[in-house]
This record gives structure tokens, sequence and C-alpha cells, in this order.
């Protein structure tokens, strides 16, 4: 017997989990100017150290510290040695609040370390970083393959649709995330962080009625309002794609 049209389709792809590696820089200074003299002297007799990793930026060393950090400096310094930073943890609340206006995503605080592990490594790898983003609340999903968000996201609020397409619809502000596996589909302004194939498919897309993105990331590549966006989608219906390594923002039709 031949196969239906559906039966044939879900032949035609497989669906596979991905890792996402990730360098974990521990920042041991609150000074920049020393962050960027000693990141220098660590990469002079190595220059392809980095290959354009993406780096988690982790506070917890300078946690404590009441001098402000300079977050534009140190992503900019972290940026000229081939790295993209795209997300921070471990910092105190004015600190996490200052690399949010720089662009920079919130991951979870890493585990206690054991007694006997030994010392954080500058190019420590963490899998999966995107994924493992602190989740304020996971909503249930109402149907296979679909998470519905039917309340606007405040700043500080994050939705994560595990394994799933997310569809938004209520505005998303300035300072929240939407974060998703599969697709996200905004009925509103998109204004906060919205961050799709968060597990590596690089099929993933983000569509919205009103394009206004803090963050835009699909499968590990993002885009910051550091780079405004063109007139023709910027607050209009538009749609982001992966088109290789590159992201596509263009109208929606």
């Amino acid at each position: 017997m031949a196969l239906t049209t559906a039966a044939q389709s879900r032949t035609s792809f497989d669906l596979k989990s991905a890792s996402l590696p990730v360098v974990a820089v521990v920042l041991k200074t609150t000074d920049a100017a020393q962050f960027a003299a000693d990141l220098a002297e660590r990469v002079a007799d190595a220059p392809g150290f980095f290959d354009n990793d993406p780096v988690l930026i982790d506070l917890a060393a300078v946690r404590e510290a009441e001098v402000p950090i300079d977050f534009a400096a140190i992503v900019a310094e972290l940026r000229s040695r081939s790295t993209l930073p795209v997300a921070v943890r471990g910092g105190n609340p004015a600190q996490m609040d200052a690399a949010r206006a720089a662009g920079l995503a919130v991951a979870p605080d890493a585990p206690p370390a054991r007694a006997e592990a030994p010392a954080p490594e500058v190019r420590e790898v963490i899998r999966e970083v995107v994924r493992e983003v602190e989740v304020v609340r996971e909503v249930p999903m109402p149907g296979p393959g679909t998470v519905v968000v039917d309340k606007p996201l405040r700043s500080g609020q994050q939705v994560y649709a595990r394994g799933s397409d997310l569809v938004v619809m209520a505005v998303v502000s300035f300072g929240a995330e939407v974060i998703a596996d599969g697709n996200i589909h905004v009925y509103a302004p998109l204004r906060g962080r919205a961050i799709a194939g968060a597990r590596g498919n690089t099929e993933a897309r983000i569509f919205s009625t009103c394009l206004e993105p803090q963050l835009v990331s699909i499968a590990g590549i993002y885009r910051t309002t550091e780079t405004e966006l063109p007139a023709d989608v910027r607050g209009k219906p538009a749609q982001v794609r992966l088109d290789g390594e590159k992201l596509i923002i263009e109208p929606l039709a």
C-alpha cells in the first residue's frame, strides 16, 4: 500500500536535540581596561584562540563589587577578539540590570562547586546555555507542538516553550524574554528578547506583527538593537529567519 501524503511528510526529516557550546569568561575585575589588557596578553600567543565562539560572562567573582561594570566596553573587547557575547550570569541585581541594558541575556547561576572541584578555567564549555535560561513560568501546552500565551509579558518575565512553538497574543515588553525550541509567533509588538530554535533548530523562525526587538536569536545566531533595523521592518509585520550563519529580517507579505 502506498504511503499517504501525511505519512510521507513525516519521513522527510528527523528531529534531534542539539547542544550549543558556549565559552564562559569568568570576570575577576570590574576594571574594563585591566580586563582588556589581560585578555590581550592571554591570546597574544594564540591569535586564533577564539573562533566566533558565543560567550557567557560569569560575574560570580565580582558580585560583591561596588564599582559598576562597563559592559559596553567589555562586550566591545570580546567582540574584537572574535567572540560573540550573548549572556551573563552570577551578578548582583544592579550588575544584571546593566548587562541587560547592554543587550545581554540572563542565564542561570552555575550550580555550587564541590570542595574538590578545580577552579573554573577561562575557556570552560557550558552546553545549551540559551535553553537553560532561568524560566519564571513554564506554560503548559494546550495541544501538541504549541504553547499559547494570551497575557502581556512585562520586563523581567520569561516564557520557554520546551520542544514546541510559542504563540504570544499580547505585547512582549522591553526586558521580557520569549524562548522556544521551535518557532515564535508574536501577534503584538515584540519589544523584548526572542530566542527561537533554542536547542539548535536552524529552521526555526520568529514572526511578529510589530517588530521592535531588543534582541532576536535563532539557533545561537543573534542580533541586538545596537544595529538598527531597516525602516521596512522596524515596527512593522516581519519575520526573522536563518540563512547559513546570517539572520535575515524581512517584511511579511
